[in-house]
Order: structure tokens, then sequence, then C-alpha cells
């Protein structure tokens, strides 16, 4: 069984787009990707993650990250067959294509840069953005 921190670092090649994708959810017809699936990619806990977050909270307005409602999150957890979430017990973050650029800034590092960057460069998650046309 995966750890809810387990840290994982960024590999210098393409094999991370194919991941990318897989953690990409619809809420609210938006896609979102989880705070801590971000905090995986970006090789931080989910808690430090959350905290620069909160320290920087101007920069993330209710259109770059928002919690789901109970129902959001069942509905999360059958968009992914195999449920990773691992007994939770706290209400994630959810960011949108604003919410995960912003991260790179918070977060200030060059892994999160360069994750962010592969982010951005994935086309599934850009396109289905409607400020990306």
């Amino acid at each position: 069984m995966e750890k809810q921190n387990e840290i994982i670092r960024a590999p210098k090649d393409n094999t991370l787009q194919p991941q990318i994708e897989t953690l990409i959810y619809v809420v609210r017809g938006q896609q979102v990707m989880l705070d801590a699936d971000l905090a995986k990619l970006y090789g931080v806990e989910t808690r430090r993650l959350n905290e620069q977050v909160k320290r920087n909270i101007e920069r993330f307005p209710a259109d770059f990250m928002f919690q789901p409602t109970k129902e959001e999150i069942t509905n999360l957890m059958s968009q992914n067959a195999t449920s990773r979430w691992g007994g939770t017990r706290k209400v994630p973050y959810l960011f949108t294509e604003n919410g995960v650029a912003m991260l790179s800034s918070v977060l200030k590092s060059s892994t999160a840069i360069e994750v962010n960057i592969r982010i951005m460069r994935i086309g599934k998650y850009q396109l289905n953005f409607p400020n990306m046309k």
C-alpha cells in the first residue's frame, strides 16, 4: 500500500506525462488536480504544499483552488477506479490550471518549476481550459 506522503521526484525524461494525465479529474465542469497528487509530483509533503498555499492565499482565488463538497469527494473517488485516498481525513484542495501554474511560484523549487512546465505542456490538460484558447 502506498504511503500518503510518499515523495516522488520528477524524472528528467517524458515518463511523467502519462502519470500526470491520470491525475486530472473533472469537478464542477473544470479539470483539477488534487493537492496530494501535486505534492508528490513536486517532491514535497502535502502538508508543506498546503502551508505554502495558506501563506500566500491571496494568490489562490476560488477559480484557482477550492475544496470539494462531500458529494464531489464521492464522485472524485468514483472517477478513480483504485482509490489512492487511503483514509485521508482532511478535505483536499483541488487546483485548476491557474492554481497549478501559481503553485510553482509559491513552492520556489527547481523541481516544482520543472513539473509545472510538464503539466502545462500536456495538451489534454491545456486544451480543455476555456482561458487557454
